[in-house]
């Protein structure tokens, strides 16, 4: 592979006096040469030995002329390559003529070449390879040639410095003189000037009639001064009649130009604007220069108030929103009023929102005819809040376009504020009373979980255990968020012996977030006897008595083994008990304790 870095370089320099006879030659020729060069079709001839000859009056013979073989298996050889680096540049020198390219386009196209030339040069390819890469880079030179083009002169067609704003009444009759300058260096040719009309008198002054609006220019020549643009200036002159309820003001005037610059037609039109100054009846208004009316003061539409039907609204429930809204002005009525609402978006993430609340109908809209000076109105709309809904209230915006005398599209907005609450729900475990038969002075454990199944948080929850043979006790869980679980135990004591069906009620009670208080109720069953050693003091008491009384009246000594044995029987079976109860009792706590902690490892994971 040869690195023939400086051949492009060598190229344009071998051929310097070639470009200049090309610049020098006359259009006719370099289209010609344009032409030939483009076809690219197999035994061309070359013309730029033809053209050589000619600048400098020499004679060209037949044999004297190049057939440029272009299609072939063979391998490129340095004269094939000397052919298509001759090609290409005189290619690049016709788009200069052609186009009449600045020297920045030339240095765009001077970089394809250079690639290019390299390319060719250290490259093996066979000869229709080369020449089918050789057409590709023509492609390239013309695309970046029209590209800088295509773009707009908007920057240099401009009004002329001696544009005046015109003065004219309602009904009168006016012709308006646009000068048009061309600060650029290019002629502009085939040029058309329209002004941009409306049938709003808030967006045109003039009878919207079909006449007079389009002139054309053949051409504006390029200069290199501001002065000789300004001679070279063009006058385009429109007749309009005034219309006769024009606003009082400054009214924009736009003209769009379109133009073709070195044979290629504008894309987009230039857009030049002017102001003409109006005088209307007395009454029409007054128009600022930047389109926007304003007639005194502005009318304006507020919200004084809304109200929802039910009072309440929970997530996935529908609910009729009445909105109260005044017209404060105090003598000018409003028309055509367009209420639109729009709920706040809600969602995780920008690819995942939607509106927290839906109209059932399918149309946030709702119009209203008119509303009187200084009167209130009401508009009503049914919408449905999302079931997903955070407890927290959301933002309704009230967006209001209306009309009032000759101003129009005024436009106000208002924003409403509508809670939202969450259905707050819990569930609970199974509740374990270990034992479930207590004697008075005896405690029993009583444990169970607390599920809370809604979507918003349970505040300060908390358990009550009520009933004539217990104690009074209770259990403080604290705040359990959604879907968290709270455990209850407690160690319940009995005070006296159970006189009905041994019913203990739980009393359960939180708070939302606005500090409301919600109870729910459960039971649990646990009987309260009478303590066991109680009775068997009485029985020993009575038969203490007896056997004092036998031996009272026998002589005899009181049966003491009798008594002891019977206490210290008694002590064993309430010892036997205890230890029983206290074993189940732990038992029962590692398992809710191992049971929490498998809860919150799932959680977690």
């Amino acid at each position: 592979m040869r690195f023939e870095i400086g051949r492009a370089g060598e190229m344009r320099e071998k051929m310097g006096s070639r470009g200049k006879t090309v610049r020098r030659l006359a259009g006719g020729l370099a289209c010609l040469l344009f032409a030939l060069t483009v076809s690219g079709q197999t035994g061309l001839w070359n013309a730029a030995p033809v053209a050589y000859a000619e600048e400098n009056n020499e004679s060209v013979s037949e044999n004297e002329i190049k057939y440029v073989e272009r299609s072939s298996d063979r391998v490129i050889t340095d004269d094939d390559r000397f052919d298509a680096d001759e090609d290409l540049l005189y290619y690049m020198q016709s788009l200069e003529v052609k186009y009449h390219l600045d020297e920045k386009v030339m240095e765009s196209l001077h970089k394809v070449f250079d690639s290019a030339v390299y390319y060719i040069a250290n490259t093996e390819m066979s000869l229709t390879e080369m020449w089918a890469y050789v057409n590709s880079v023509k492609s390239s030179m013309e695309s970046a040639a029209t590209t800088k083009l295509s773009q707009t002169t908007s920057e240099f067609i401009q009004v002329a410095d001696n544009w005046q704003t015109p003065v004219v009444s309602y009904g009168q009759g006016v012709s308006i003189v646009l000068p048009i300058v061309n600060f650029g260096t290019e002629e502009l040719n085939n040029l058309i000037v329209e002004p941009v009309i409306s049938t709003l008198v808030t967006e045109w002054p003039f009878e919207p009639d079909a006449t007079n609006y389009l002139q054309t220019e053949p051409y504006i020549p390029g200069c290199q001064t501001k002065e000789a643009a300004m001679e070279n200036r063009r006058e385009f002159t429109f007749h309009f009649k005034t219309r006769s309820d024009v606003m009082t003001g400054y009214y924009p005037l736009k003209f769009h130009i379109s133009y073709t610059k070195a044979g290629v037609r504008s894309e987009e039109p230039a857009e030049l604007t002017v102001f003409v100054k109006t005088i209307g009846k007395p009454g029409s208004g007054i128009i600022g220069g930047n389109g926007q009316e304003t007639s005194g003061s502005k009318p304006r539409i507020v919200v004084t108030g809304f109200e929802t039907n039910p009072a309440k609204v929970f997530a996935g429930e529908t609910f009729t929103l009445t909105i109260h809204v005044k017209n404060t002005s105090k003598d000018t009525t409003v028309t055509n009023v367009l209420f639109d609402m729009q709920a706040a978006q809600e969602g995780e993430d920008k690819t995942n929102t939607y509106s927290a609340f839906l109209p059932t109908s399918g149309s946030s809209s709702v119009y209203m005819e008119k509303i009187a000076p200084d009167t209130s109105a009401d508009i009503e709309i049914e919408m449905t809040a999302k079931a997903d809904l955070a407890q927290k209230p959301y933002v309704l915006d009230v967006n209001m376009k209306y009309d009032a005398a000759t101003v129009f599209d005024l436009t106000d907005k208002a924003s409403v504020s509508i809670p939202i609450l969450q259905e707050s729900r819990f569930d609970t475990s199974i509740p374990e009373v270990v034992p479930d038969n207590i004697e008075v002075g005896s405690q029993s454990n009583v444990m169970f979980s607390i599920y809370n199944t809604g979507k918003t948080t349970l505040y300060n929850v908390q358990v009550k255990f009520i009933a004539d043979s217990i104690a009074e006790a209770s259990a403080f869980v604290g705040n359990l968020q959604s879907g968290n679980t709270g455990n209850v135990d407690v160690m319940l004591t009995g005070a006296a012996a159970t006189m009905d069906d041994g019913t203990v009620k739980l009393e359960i009670s939180y708070e939302d977030d606005a500090g409301n208080v919600t109870t729910s109720e459960k039971e649990i069953t646990l009987f309260v006897n009478e303590s066991m050693m109680d009775d068997m003091m009485m029985g020993d008491d009575m038969m203490m008595g007896d056997d004092m009384m036998m031996e009272g009246e026998g002589g005899g000594k009181p049966k003491t083994g009798i008594i002891v044995g019977g206490v210290s029987g008694a002590v064993v079976l309430v010892g036997a008990g205890l230890g029983v109860f206290l074993k189940l009792r732990r038992k029962k706590k590692a398992a809710l304790l191992e049971a929490q902690e498998l809860a919150d490892l799932e959680k977690d994971l």
